[in-house]
């Protein structure tokens, strides 16, 4: 069930006890893929997991825009403080248990999020004034042996994209995203990220290959990402 298309009455009846919470950002992946890809990615994976799920599970609206300032050189990325974003997650959830929908896991698309989305699981689900219970999950740590290839706007993030949304992926830029990204992010010495900011190291937003991600890989990490999610999800629900 996917409560933006539902009535209040249709929710009523199906009484689920389960939601996915699609968290992404909006923020500049490069020349060639649009602001909104760490969303879109979210909200594919949250919607496979459902699918497998099957009844009781809601996914919720997707959360747009995130903890994503470290992009900020690059026009049309928007961001909110971690206080704000934290908040409003929260309330979020809280909106969801107060109809009986308390058991949630934030799927999120984008390595912004992470630290402020695992706060928010642990504060919710540690705040005796609700019944919920939170997790946090992001899809590409849950892709086995590709998790490690993970960039921006690189492999996997296009390749998921030529998947759930292949329009939206500018083929005739990704050579230009190649030749200007980087291969690598940040700048490290002695294991210290020196670079606050993505375009001190990439002189276009991309760190990554994206001509190396296709529509079959996109289809592997999507099965991967739904089939780990759709776990996660059912040992929420159980516990």
């Amino acid at each position: 069930m996917k409560l933006t298309e539902a009535t209040w009455t249709d929710v009523r009846e199906a009484a689920p006890d389960a939601a996915l919470l699609p968290v992404g950002s909006t923020e500049q992946h490069g020349p060639h893929a649009p602001l909104g890809t760490d969303t879109l990615n979210a909200i594919a994976v949250a919607e496979a997991a459902a699918d497998l799920a099957g009844e009781g599970v809601a996914v919720a609206p997707p959360v747009h825009v995130g903890v994503a300032e470290e992009h900020r050189a690059f026009d049309g990325t928007l961001w909110v403080s971690p206080d704000t974003f934290r908040a409003y997650v929260r309330e979020t959830v809280e909106s969801l248990a107060h109809h009986g929908v308390d058991r949630v896991v934030l799927v999120n698309g984008h390595g912004g999020n992470v630290e402020a989305l695992a706060e928010v699981a642990r504060r919710v689900s540690r705040d005796a004034g609700t019944t919920a219970y939170v997790v946090a999950f992001t899809w590409f740590e849950a892709v086995g042996e590709h998790s490690s290839e993970m960039g921006h706007g690189g492999k996997l993030e296009t390749a998921l994209l030529r998947r759930v949304a292949p329009n939206l992926v500018r083929e005739d830029r990704v050579a230009e995203a190649r030749a200007g990204g980087s291969d690598r992010w940040g700048e490290w010495v002695r294991g210290v990220n020196l670079a606050h900011d993505s375009d001190e190291f990439t002189g276009n937003g991309v760190v990554g290959d994206p001509g190396a991600g296709d529509d079959e890989l996109g289809g592997e990490l999507l099965d991967r990402a739904g089939d780990a999610l759709a776990e996660v999800l059912a040992a929420v629900r159980e516990r």
